[in-house]
């Protein structure tokens, strides 16, 4: 009951804000009160929320689209606008409540029906049911046209008296300049409070909420206002319809809300802005002659054109990027956009090297011998000893080489697409310039992205067309056949399934990079370079068992926040979509984590910036699950996610074109009691923030792992001293 309640003031809430594409709770409040400038309308308009919220659980649709308000809105706008325009009484209060019904079947039919296309239905559940209800409402002779604002002095004295009617007129002696009154009108337009105070309060509550949709806003206005001078159009025309709102509302949806913010983004807002005012101009007049408003068509139809455009492209440019998951803040989406985008730049396939134990490129891209112009993105791999060499003795026989007959394995989980397995290996010093590929086993692991391993032993290949493999599963023995002088194992990522496809940039997802005896660094998304000593990343059982955090198991913590303390219990968990994450039950905050069984990795937080679980999201943000002394991993947080609120406010506004603070996140090895068999292991991380290039902010986490699994974390930098003893894990 409490879990429904909850939802339900969701829903009422998030369809102010929606109307801004937007869930901010106190931006929502503003609208609310905004909307509350006219009363009846800010009845009328609650109460359509209301129907709508109602229906939608009653008829038992999924409670949280009703929560997130993409219902509401849609019946929000009818309510205000229908509130505004008629005077309140019995028969508009039973148009209202059947006018939000109906708007609630037309948003579901809309999901539906543009919805299989990946496309938002934005507004026309609004503009259709208004029109519906406008063309009806004409022979309605029991509804009266409502006078109000045209005795706006006798209105305020009601409300206030003379004191009210005094501070009214101040406000409206207050000089602001013609363009940007309009602007401020246009803004109160989209909820049909025509004046420059409820404008400048929704622009503030803009401001609040997303300082890229705000500056969007400007753009959208003041392109579509020089527009209108550029080409002589009548001002007057746009200032006394106000309907500024189309542009303010397509250049926030196409800057930075569907659509990544970034230059290009802004560039097709400057584009795309005239073109919603053709359509203004040219669709007033034809709706003039049925006496319609236009409401927001120009901006509906421009937008979802444009959106639905950008699906068609067959290179879509990370510059010009759709947004795949909404957090309803242009920011969040541009901050995890920016941030995924370094910390997984070649897709979600990841890629590792196809043996065991540590070898050595003998040639890597762009080679000194073959690995030239189509094929110039690949390596050569063998195993080298201590001096060196390739071979014991002579290095006369095959069986001399360290490589030669040593297991080959899959990159990545995939289907084997080809495979050849006949070609003799050659004696040392010959190669076979005919089949010169030799033995080879090409596997897709995704539409356009195939691995293709050759040079393999005769007879090894321990896989057929057809079979689906795993990563790390042995595929063949390293060989010498095809143009191979000597044992050695070749290796490349290709878009297409033939043995002669050209190679693509394609770098591995993460590897160790031996640069001595004990010194190693974890490589990310890396191509090695020739004579790199290189293996994947090995795994530790005592630290892979700290994080296997199994669905259904609880962990549960003392914690000590700046000498408070405080129990908290971790539920591990996993969603319908197969997304795993940590809860925590005192506070609500969730913590989103992939775990490959060798790399952990927490991609998204949601909850308080003071909750334990955040600062051990931020100290374990990215762990390879084996230990090696010494080892340095570097990661990168969204700056939305440790930046402080003050400094990110200003990064805000010129975030789609760079970035001047950087979030960085290290991780060290820093010791163990046992190299063989260890019981004990401490982590260190430190969280980093950088303003062009001077430290701003650092916070060091300790992470202490026994048998028992995460023993002790403490955490300690300005105005945060942590300390957490785990008390149980079951």
């Amino acid at each position: 009951m409490k879990r429904t309640t909850g939802q339900f003031g969701e829903s009422i809430l998030n369809s102010y804000s929606q109307i801004f594409f937007s869930d901010n709770r106190v931006f929502a409040l503003m609208l609310l009160g905004v909307s509350f400038t006219d009363l009846y309308a800010g009845i009328y308009g609650l109460l359509a929320v209301l129907v709508t919220s109602l229906t939608g659980f009653a008829m038992g649709f999924d409670r949280n689209t009703v929560a997130k308000g993409l219902y509401g809105f849609n019946s929000l706008l009818v309510g205000l606008g229908l509130g505004i325009y008629f005077q309140p009484g019995i028969v508009l209060t039973l148009i209202i409540i059947l006018s939000a019904i109906f708007t609630f079947f037309i948003s579901v039919a809309m999901q539906g029906i543009i919805g299989k296309y990946n496309l938002p239905y934005l507004s026309v559940p609004f503009i259709l049911a208004a029109w519906m209800v406008t063309l009806a409402t004409r022979e309605f002779t029991t509804l009266g046209i409502s006078e109000r604002g045209i005795f706006t002095i006798n209105e305020m004295y009601i409300l206030g008296g003379g004191r009210m009617v005094a501070v009214y007129e101040w406000w409206n002696s207050i000089g602001i300049a013609r363009p940007l009154r309009i602007y401020f009108i246009s803004l109160g337009a989209i909820l049909f409070q025509y004046n420059t105070l409820a404008g400048m309060i929704i622009a503030a509550g803009l401001l609040f909420h997303s300082r890229i949709s705000f500056s969007l806003s400007l753009l959208g206005f003041f392109t579509a206002y020089l527009f209108y001078g550029i080409t002589g159009t009548g001002i007057s025309d746009f200032s006394y319809s106000y309907i500024g709102f189309n542009y303010i509302l397509t250049s926030i949806a196409i800057g930075g809300f569907f659509v990544i913010p970034s230059y290009r983004s802004y560039f097709w807002v400057v584009l795309m802005v005239p073109l919603v005012a053709l359509l203004t101009i040219s669709l007033s007049s034809v709706f003039a002659i049925f006496s319609l408003p236009l409401f927001a068509l120009p901006f509906n139809l421009v937008v979802l054109l444009f959106i639905y455009v950008l699906k068609f492209r067959t290179r879509p440019s990370p510059s010009l990027a759709e947004v795949v998951i909404q957090q309803n803040s242009p920011e969040r989406n541009l901050y995890s956009y920016v941030n995924e985008l370094y910390r997984f730049r070649y897709g979600v396939t990841p890629v590792k090297l196809p043996f065991f134990g540590v070898w050595e490129v003998s040639q890597g891209y762009e080679g000194e011998y073959t690995h030239k112009g189509d094929w110039k993105y690949a390596w050569d791999f063998v195993i080298t000893d201590s001096k060196g060499l390739q071979f014991k003795g002579e290095g006369l026989e095959l069986s001399d080489y360290y490589c030669f007959d040593k297991p080959v394995i899959a990159v990545a989980d995939g289907v084997v697409e080809y495979v050849e397995n006949g070609i003799k290996d050659n004696i040392t010093g010959e190669v076979n310039l005919v089949k010169n590929w030799g033995n080879t086993v090409i596997i897709k692991h995704a539409d356009y992205l195939y691995s293709k391993i050759s040079h393999l032993r005769a007879g090894s290949v321990t896989v057929n067309e057809g079979d689906k493999v795993v990563q790390g599963e042995v595929i063949g023995h390293c060989g010498n056949s095809g143009r191979s002088p000597y044992p050695h194992l070749h290796f490349q990522m290709q878009a297409t399934p033939w043995i002669g496809s050209r190679t693509i940039k394609y770098p591995l997802s993460y590897y160790i990079h031996h640069e001595g005896e004990s010194t190693f660094s974890l490589k990310n998304y890396y191509a090695p370079a020739e004579g790199d000593r290189v293996s994947n990343a090995v795994v530790n059982d005592l630290v892979k068992s700290a994080f296997k955090f199994i669905p259904g198991r609880d962990i549960r913590f003392r914690v000590s926040v700046n000498g408070k303390e405080m129990d908290e219990t971790w539920e591990a968990a996993v969603d319908e979509y197969n997304n795993r994450y940590l809860r925590c039950s005192e506070t609500g905050s969730v913590s989103w984590f992939v775990n490959d069984g060798n790399m952990l990795i927490f991609r998204h937080y949601d909850g308080g910036r003071r909750d334990f679980l955040y600062w051990v999201h931020l100290s374990l943000y990215r762990v390879q699950q084996g230990f090696y002394p010494g080892l340095k991993l570097h990661d990168r947080y969204p700056l939305n996610l440790y930046v402080r609120r003050w400094l990110q406010f200003f990064q805000d506004f010129v975030a789609p074109f760079f970035l001047f603070v950087r979030s960085e996140y290290q991780l060290f090895y820093k010791s163990t009691d046992s190299e063989i068999s260890p019981t004990r292991i401490v982590l260190e991380s430190v969280h980093t923030n950088r303003v062009a290039g001077f430290v701003t902010r650092e916070t060091r986490s300790e992470i202490v792992i026994t048998e028992s699994g995460i023993s002790r974390i403490s955490i300690k930098g300005k105005g945060i001293n942590i300390m957490a003893e785990c008390r149980e894990q079951v």
